[in-house]
């Protein structure tokens, strides 16, 4: 596709009408078969259909404490894809799924007992409402200033190409170069309308995240010197047993940038040579056990409570 033998779409065409029958793909597919055939007029039990790729999965995530999910502002939890989790390269509905059910109710768990240790409420500075107030609306006093849809779209093209499904570091380099451009830009957003339902302004409030998100992933995937998972270098195409013992945490720095440092993953076991990557994975231990133990108690004084509330 990057060479220009793709489809007109910049795509690649995927034909299975040359390899199933049609009663078999209208039963099998039928959701693929609708959605081509109603949006596109593509019929794919007769012809081939044009695909390309696009965002999955997000790999990477909010850096959590692994027994409770706690992230480093407190009181925020964090699991499932938002969440910087166990796997590398993951799929909706697999292993995403029981990722899900597992730390989300060990965040479930650990946020209702930071929420118990909670008194009153959290008092924020007027001034601090305030500036964040002027920011948010800032985009409604910009006269002529730039669209956020395009500048939407222009992150979405840079990323695409740049930072897509094959990675190398001049495209890498090229993108965050880009990303500094479109901070810029993000800086003289304008919006019309009122506040009241503004896809515009919401999107105009979201780019600075977009951006920042973006910086992120480029930046650890330039500094990711192997293939591994979801992330695949042209230039580095061999897995390295060294970088699966390593993290890398994104942070803002003092002036607004994006630091990135190298994490050693925490509790794993030594690995041997002979270690295969399943014996080098992390085990979670700890918190998770603990509480395991002191279920029948916390059941017990919640029976206990909710007999009182009976009574009463």
């Amino acid at each position: 596709m990057k060479a220009g033998r793709g489809t007109p779409h910049g795509g690649v065409y995927l034909d299975i009408a040359s390899r199933r029958s049609a009663e078999y793909i209208r039963k099998r597919l039928p959701s693929m078969y609708h959605q081509f055939r109603e949006l596109a007029e593509v019929d794919i039990t007769a012809e081939a259909m044009e695909v390309g790729p696009t965002c999955h999965y997000v790999m990477g995530g909010v850096e959590v404490d692994p027994d409770t999910e706690a992230a480093r502002v407190p009181g925020l939890f964090a699991a499932g894809e938002v969440a910087g989790g166990m796997h590398g390269s993951n799929r909706l509905g697999g292993n995403s799924l029981s990722d899900l059910l597992v730390f989300g109710r060990r965040a479930g768990l650990a946020a209702a007992e930071h929420a118990l240790t909670r008194i009153g409420r959290v008092e924020l500075p007027d001034e601090a409402l305030a500036d964040a107030a002027r920011a948010a609306l800032a985009p409604f006093d910009h006269e002529g200033g730039e669209n956020p849809y395009t500048v939407q779209h222009d992150l979405q093209q840079t990323m695409h190409d740049l930072v897509g499904i094959i990675r190398t570091a001049p495209e890498m380099e090229q993108a965050l170069e880009r990303i500094a451009a479109l901070k810029e830009r993000v800086a003289n957003l304008s919006v019309e309308g009122h506040r009241q339902y503004n896809p515009g302004w919401h999107l105009a409030l979201d780019l600075p995240h977009m951006l920042v998100v973006s910086e992120c992933i480029a930046r650890a995937a330039l500094e990711r010197e192997e293939s591994r998972g979801g992330h695949t270098r042209d230039d580095f195409p061999a897995t390295d047993d060294e970088w699966s013992r390593t993290n890398l945490i994104c942070s803002r720095a003092p002036d607004g940038s994006v630091a990135l440092t190298r994490q050693p993953l925490p509790g794993c076991r030594p690995s041997s040579p002979r270690s295969s990557s399943r014996e080098r994975a992390c085990e979670f231990r700890g918190a998770e056990r603990r509480r395991e133990r002191r279920a029948p108690a916390r059941r017990k004084r919640e029976r206990a409570r909710e007999l009182r509330r009976g009574r009463a």
